[in-house]
This record gives C-alpha cells, structure tokens and sequence, in this order.
C-alpha cells in the first residue's frame, strides 16, 4: 500500500472511531513474546492513528480454556489469536463473529490462508531449524540435526507430538509432500518413534518459543527446532548472530476471530483494517519476523527483512503446511502415545 493510500486509510479510521465503545479493545495473545511484538507493531500505531485505547492480554490456547473464557461473565476479550482447531471449534459452536470482509478491506485485499468463515488470518508461524551462525558456520538440514557424531552437541525439540514426529520423518529423508501419507500408516508411525529414539539422548525440550530461543543463546543446545519469529525477536535483542533455515520448516495460520456479541466488534474491525495494511505489517516483519495476511506484503520489503519473512515465496516455497484434519483425526491417539515414550 502506497503512503497516500495508507493516509486515506487511516483518516477513514480516525472519521469512525468515535462509534467505537468507549472499553479498551482487549486483544488476547499467545505468549508474551507475541503478545509484546503486536503492542510494539500494531497496538500502539493503532491507538496513535484512532485515539482508540488498546491493551494486549496472553493466553496459552485451547478450546476448553477458550469456551470458559468467554463464558465468563466479566469476559473482556474482543480479539483472540486462535490456532486452526481452534477457530474451527469456535465457529461450529458459534462462539465467534461470521467475519464481514467488506469491514476489514474485502477478500481480495488478504492471502488466501487469511480468509476464513468466522476468522481473518493474523501471521504465520513456522517452526524452523535454527543455530547459532558464530558456533556452526553451514547452513544445516535436519538430517544434521540429527548426526550427532558430525556434529556434537544437544538440540532442542518442542515438547509436542505435533511436529515432533514430522520433523524426525523429514530428518529420515521423507519428501515434505509425503509427510502425512506417511504418517498416515502404522509403519510411518513406527518410524517417527524409531527415528526420535535415534536422536532421544541428546534432546533439550521446550515448550515456549522464548525457551527454544533461550537454550540456544545460552548454548545449551547447538541447535533447535523454534518458531522462526522467537529466534529474530532474540537475535534482535541480545545482537546476536542465529541462523534460520525455512528449508523443510513447519508452518501453520494463526487468525483473529471476534467473540459472539463482542460490544467492541467496530473497533475489532477498525484494527483488524488498519493492521490489514502492508506497511503496518512491514513493521511487524522488521522487528520480530512475523507476517500478516495482506497482497503485496513482501513486495515493500527490504531484502533484509524479506529473507526473515516466512511467506517470502522463496521461503514459503521449502515450507510444509501443518495437516490440520490429519492431526483432528489422530491426535486422541498420537498423544498418549508421545507421553509414554517421553515417560520410558
């Protein structure tokens, strides 16, 4: 988007925001690291441009969590940052606004990942492999992460079925296309676990982005799997040198959906408007290597910021979606499964 076009947007936004309700608009965020990079991106630019008052709240995610949430009478929340699982729940139940796309710019204005019936995507997140670039100077793969006699050291896996299993498949030299299908059998199951058992000794777990990024600044690790914006945002803030390789990376949607009677729902469109804006976005690329949904996104970037943008085509383009429905389907049975072999 053009400066003029953007000062068109923003007088439009600034005309509209004395029907907003006069509560802050409470935007729930997963983790704080998220949640400090939309108040430092988008938040404060939002309430600069409106006069309206934004604050960011966290949460950890789940739908159990959610529905007692917003069932809650002294409820606050008018955005939530929800995972796939998630949002599809939330819209079957109508617990979540339908989306009106001509409020927030129109279909056409976002990605196609963005669009959704009862959601507008926020960002992507892509589990990458990552290492420190001053202790291991080559670009590694996951079949590195993985040989451990070329390459001593611990690394640092999520503590979660859910990616855990792609990526040792992927270390095995299963094609990304085929990641599912061949999870999809017993066999393929099989050797996931085989393939962790290999590796098992030598694995630090995290569960948070921020811990992934800790255990490979304190070198702990000598590299680890980490969502890729929690490794920009600690190569930002301690000036430090990690590399991130998109190669084979994990990737899933994050979006923002509207609780069912929100009293702020003008006000959740105004920022889902203004955040929708390629050079807002460009400001959450810059600082924590984040993406939002917007055309045109990483045509206005600056090389540097282009090669940390996850949907980049270069980058997009060696990335796996993660399978939603194949996890929907399997998970009631793959858990239990990742918790007995962690408990051996």
């Amino acid at each position: 988007m053009h400066a003029r076009t953007l000062l068109a947007a923003v007088a439009i936004l600034a005309a509209g925001s004395a029907t907003a309700d006069a509560r802050d608009l409470s935007v729930a965020a997963r983790g704080d690291l998220l949640a400090a990079a939309l108040t430092d991106a988008y938040l404060r630019p939002f309430t600069d441009v409106t006069g309206l008052r934004s604050l960011a709240v966290t949460w950890e995610g789940g739908i159990d969590a959610l529905r007692d949430q917003l069932k809650a009478p002294d409820n606050a929340w008018d955005l939530i940052l929800t995972d796939p699982e998630e949002l599809a729940a939330g819209c079957a139940e109508a617990i979540f606004e339908k989306t009106d796309w001509t409020a927030v710019g129109g279909k056409d204005h976002y990605q196609p990942w963005a669009v959704s019936e009862c959601g507008v995507g926020a960002t992507i997140v892509n589990t990458v492999l990552a290492w420190d670039k001053d202790k291991f100077p080559v670009t590694p793969t996951w079949a590195d992460f993985w040989d451990v006699a070329k390459y001593p050291g611990k690394r640092g896996l999520r503590k979660d079925v859910r990616g855990a299993l792609e990526i040792a498949l992927l270390a095995d030299g299963v094609a990304p296309a085929d990641i599912y299908k061949t999870l999809g059998t017993k066999d393929g199951v099989e050797r996931a676990f085989q393939k962790l058992d290999q590796l098992r000794p030598y694995i630090v777990w995290w569960q948070t982005g921020a811990e992934a990024a800790k255990i490979l600044g304190s070198g702990d690790v000598l590299m680890t799997s980490a969502p890729s914006g929690a490794i920009v945002t600690a190569g930002r803030v301690d000036a430090r040198s990690f590399g991130i390789q998109f190669g084979s990376s994990l990737y899933d949607v994050l979006s923002w959906a509207v609780p069912k009677g929100s009293p702020n729902l003008r006000a959740s469109q105004q920022f889902l408007y203004f955040t929708g804006m390629p050079l807002i976005e460009a400001r959450l690329v810059r600082e924590n290597g984040l993406v939002g949904p917007a055309k045109g996104l990483n045509e206005g970037l600056a090389p540097e910021s282009a090669a940390i943008s996850p949907t980049n085509p270069p980058n997009m383009a060696l990335a796996l979606r993660v399978d939603t429905a194949f996890w929907r389907d399997n998970l009631a049975k793959l858990r239990p499964r990742f918790d007995a072999w962690l408990g051996k």
